[in-house]
């Protein structure tokens, strides 16, 4: 079996994802990582955040790592021009992205992709436009799709607790306000991923640039890479999926 995890930026796959795809890798599975965007970086080139998700992917198991070529459309109300030779992915035409990502969902033979909630977890529009790409090239490679959420009532009282220690900031654009998570009645698949927090924590620290960088993120993965290794299990030890048209019967 062939899992395509699909992801806006490096690093994203650690956090709402890390831990089952690490779980899937032991369990001999094929985990293959597509990310849309480098990141922001010099000049653009993301090479520096391309190669830190090699390094993360190495930790999770993964045997494949894709960039789809696209720029980081950054967050706030301005969108940006495009860099020289890139397109931000917010711009991206939905079939032409689409059908990039249907193309190596196709190559590997793919059963299972991962992607986004409706919202892209935090409302950042490369987040919400892995959503609207990821539904699309599911749906031209006839693959199923879980997209990786939060319960929506614990995760809202974490985001204020987290926003009042000025840990995060807001992603949301200006017709795109945060929404974070989806109502526990609407989960369909709850995964216990305890046993591989350590690698998890691991991957995330291999994302050098955006642990020991600037800003509130940078300071909210230097804490989430101190914890201790039980206190990361505990916080981020579980990961959530919903599956379009699915009952909300959460499996464990």
């Amino acid at each position: 079996m062939t899992v395509v995890a699909f992801h806006a930026h490096p690093d994203d796959e650690v956090l709402l994802t890390g831990g089952t795809l690490a779980r899937l890798a032991a369990h001999g599975r094929r985990v293959v990582i597509v990310v849309a965007c480098a990141g922001m970086g010099p000049a653009e080139s993301g090479a520096v955040r391309l190669a830190e998700l090699a390094a993360s992917a190495q930790v999770l198991g993964a045997a494949r790592v894709v960039h789809l070529g696209y720029a980081d459309s950054g967050h706030g109300p301005v969108l940006y021009p495009d860099p020289p030779g890139r397109t931000r992915f917010a711009r991206a035409g939905l079939d032409e992205a689409a059908g990039r990502l249907a193309a190596i969902l196709r190559e590997e033979h793919a059963q299972l992709l991962l992607s986004y909630d409706a919202a892209g977890g935090n409302g950042h529009r490369d987040h919400v436009r892995v959503h609207e790409v990821g539904a699309r090239a599911a749906e031209l490679a006839r693959v199923r799709v879980l997209e990786a959420t939060l319960p929506r009532e614990p995760a809202a009282g974490l985001l204020a607790a987290a926003r009042g220690l000025r840990l995060v900031v807001r992603m949301g654009g200006p017709d795109r306000p945060a929404v974070l998570g989806t109502p526990r009645a609407d989960i369909t698949h709850r995964v216990s991923v305890r046993k591989y927090a350590g690698r998890k924590q691991a991957a995330l620290a291999a994302h050098r640039s955006q642990v020991e960088g600037r800003g509130r993120s940078a300071r909210l993965f230097r804490v989430l890479t101190r914890l201790p290794a039980p206190a990361f299990g505990l916080l981020l030890g579980r990961e959530w999926f919903t599956e379009p048209g699915a009952a909300g019967d959460p499996r464990k």
